[in-house]
């Protein structure tokens, strides 16, 4: 049998040939060839005349730079009955995603320059096993040492060792003056702090959004403005130190206001949604029970509304899941005690297509930057293109595909989400990593 190991070797070229090629990094939408060699892309464009053992036929594929997904809980070290990082990469290279940036809350917490090392070798070794099936991953560390909110952590030594941002998600660091010292050392070396925004002092015990549904079903909510005064503090205090402020999970018509002033005033400020803010509202809780239930929670028509707005416009920069897995048992807890979250990585691709392509708030080109070339950018990486010499990280999609979501058939290690059994169009069809085919 032939090692990853060799397989690598043997595939020196591969040959991508008739496919619609997006690449927004360098304005490309055309069909043509991608020629891969050594693992670097070689050539774009055209009918490639090559003599390649490993060919590709793209006809009637969509060819994107390698998906990035910059908002993920792999879990591992510390809730591997959730998720592990094999398992969490495998969720992604089958939802078309070759890069995943993980969140720090994990147990130990990933609070020091040791512990993003230890994320680093886990997915190295990881990779080495089977590297065609798996995800780049990119750690981010804590803001505060031990996500208790008191003492930031080493952050130039987690930068140094390979973080590419840091992030309290899960909890709001609600010291006002740590954000500042946080944002101060965001400005001087220039990585985005990246920001769970919710007063806790507003939603505590809060099960879900406040309103007619929490109402009814007698269950604590959150008032939109327990995000909304996270967000305007955060904004301000990046426009005080010149840092880079990343707004989490935006799911609020505030939030996306704010960020839109933000911007207008040329802050450094960058946000994110997911698909569940812009297609569930909290009437799904009445539904699906905890499979509905998030922080920041599902909210309403008209927050939905803001939210497709801002990634029409551009306020809300990237596309990201919030992949959150949790075990049935977990879940099964009922709404006051089960976690928050849902996984979100191999029903991204096509609840984008279906929810926001085809209904005509993107254009197909303007959603793959918002999961390539722009969280790239956020959080520093080298990926997110198909330029010449760029590493060969590339998605197939089959747009016109469809599908039921059937969440038994997972990579993900749970099955915790709302969308089990929906038919959606557009589905990736194929990643590779480095110039290895998954």
């Amino acid at each position: 049998m032939t090692s990853t190991r060799e397989y690598q070797k043997e595939m020196k070229s591969v040959l991508i040939r008739n496919g619609h090629i997006i690449d927004p990094a360098n304005n490309v939408d055309e069909v043509g060839d991608v020629l891969i060699i050594d693992g670097k892309i070689a050539k774009v464009g055209g009918n490639l005349a090559e003599d390649v053992g490993n060919v590709i036929d793209a006809t009637d594929l969509t060819v994107t730079p390698g998906l990035i997904d910059m908002h993920v809980h792999l879990r591992e070290p510390g809730f591997e009955h959730k998720e592990t990082i094999a398992t969490g990469t495998a969720a992604a290279a089958a939802g078309g995603f070759t890069s995943v940036v993980c969140m720090a809350n994990t147990s130990p917490v990933t609070d020091s320059p040791e512990k993003i090392k230890h994320i680093y070798d886990i997915a190295n070794r990881n990779s080495e096993q089977q590297a065609s099936s798996t995800a780049n991953v990119f750690p981010v560390g804590s803001i505060t040492q031990n996500l208790a909110g008191e003492e930031l952590t080493d952050v130039r030594g987690m930068l140094s060792a390979g973080a590419v941002g840091i992030s309290d998600d899960g909890v709001t660091v609600m010291n006002s003056a740590l954000m500042h010292e946080a944002l101060k050392l965001s400005a001087e070396l220039g990585f985005p702090v990246m920001v769970h925004c919710e007063e806790h002092n507003l939603n505590a015990g809060a099960v879900m959004n406040l309103g007619e549904t929490s109402r009814k079903l007698n269950l604590v909510g959150s008032p939109n403005a327990a995000e909304d005064i996270i967000v305007a503090r955060d904004i301000m205090l990046a426009e005080l130190t010149g840092g880079h402020v990343h707004i989490l999970h935006v799911s609020t018509a505030g939030a996306v206001d704010l960020v839109r002033w933000g911007k207008q005033r040329e802050i450094n400020v960058t946000a994110e949604a997911c698909p569940h803010h812009w297609i569930l509202t909290d009437t799904e809780v009445e539904k699906q029970g905890t499979n509905a239930k998030m922080h920041p929670p599902l909210r309403t028509q008209k927050d939905i509304d803001a939210v497709l707005e801002g990634l029409r416009d551009g306020t809300i920069d990237a596309i990201a899941t919030d992949h959150a897995p949790h075990t049935p048992t977990e879940k099964a807890l009922g709404m006051e005690d089960a976690p928050n979250g849902i996984i979100g990585l191999e029903t991204c691709v096509p609840l984008v297509l279906t929810y926001v392509v085809d209904e005509g708030h993107l254009t197909l080109k303007d959603a793959i930057a918002k999961l390539t070339c722009i969280p790239a950018e956020i959080v520093g990486i080298d990926r997110g293109t198909l330029s010449i010499g760029a590493v060969a990280d590339v998605t197939l999609i089959d747009t016109q595909k469809t599908a039921k979501v059937d969440v038994e058939k997972s990579c993900s290690k749970s099955r915790n989400t709302p969308f089990a059994g929906w038919q959606l169009k557009g589905w990736p069809v194929m990643t590779i990593r480095e110039g290895n085919r998954g």
